[in-house]
């Protein structure tokens, strides 16, 4: 974990409301290195979202700059941006977004090929295999409908990771789930970083799953507070 994937430096957000500008995050100095399950953690409204989006691209900073790899965001062209998502990025979130009219094999090839995968043997090898790790391994047919929340979630993790992203963002996956799954699925996360060396970040404030992360960023009121690695 001795490269650094991504780095924060001096981000801050405000949205203006009636009342004047608001800071959601007031100058967020952070670095994630390769190959971590890193928890972003907070209480509602603490600005982990905020932050998340940022780091990610889906969003910009009011002031500061993210690092992704060593370049600068702040950089790339917008069609950049969209390619980075696409190619090198996953998603996880809490509302799991599985397409209905497809089955579980299905919606993560479909992933593949919105990254731009020429689709064939390898790639159906690779589906397989990402369900696998999720354990369903003997879901891949099933539809949504036919399956639990927890095994949509699951379903959702195996689309994030099927074209190899560098890093997977996971925006409180948990929080719709029981004790149980919860900790599955933090097991899942882990266990992909181990795997495929894959950067993750989630979002969550159920101390329950902190003992699994590799490294902990707290944010109160949009401040850094904490740091643990």
């Amino acid at each position: 974990m001795d490269n650094i994937l991504i780095q924060t430096k001096g981000i801050k957000r405000a949205y203006d409301t009636p009342a004047g500008k608001f800071w959601a995050l007031k100058g967020i100095d952070a670095e994630i290195p390769s190959g971590a399950f890193v928890i972003l953690k907070g209480r509602s409204g603490s600005g982990k979202t905020t932050y998340m989006n940022i780091i990610s691209s889906l969003d910009e900073p009011t002031e500061g700059d993210v690092f992704f790899e060593g370049k600068n965001l702040r950089d790339l062209s917008e069609h950049e941006k969209e390619n980075l998502r696409r190619t090198k990025l996953g998603f996880v979130f809490q509302s799991v977004s599985l397409l209905p009219s497809l089955n579980a094999f299905q919606n993560v090839e479909f992933s593949m090929r919105m990254a731009g995968m020429k689709i064939n043997k390898e790639t159906d090898k690779r589906v397989e295999e990402c369900l696998k790790l999720v354990g369903l391994g003997n879901r891949m047919t099933h539809m949504s409908a036919e399956m639990s929340g927890g095994e949509q979630q699951r379903v959702a993790i195996a689309r994030a990771l099927a074209h190899r992203p560098n890093m997977i963002f996971a925006d409180e996956p948990t929080a719709e789930l029981d004790s149980a799954m919860a900790a599955k699925v933090t097991e899942i996360f882990k266990e992909m970083t181990r795997r495929e060396g894959i950067t993750i970040l989630m979002t969550t404030h159920d101390v329950g799953l902190m003992g699994a992360a590799d490294m902990i960023i707290e944010l109160n009121s949009g401040e850094r507070v904490y740091v643990d690695q």
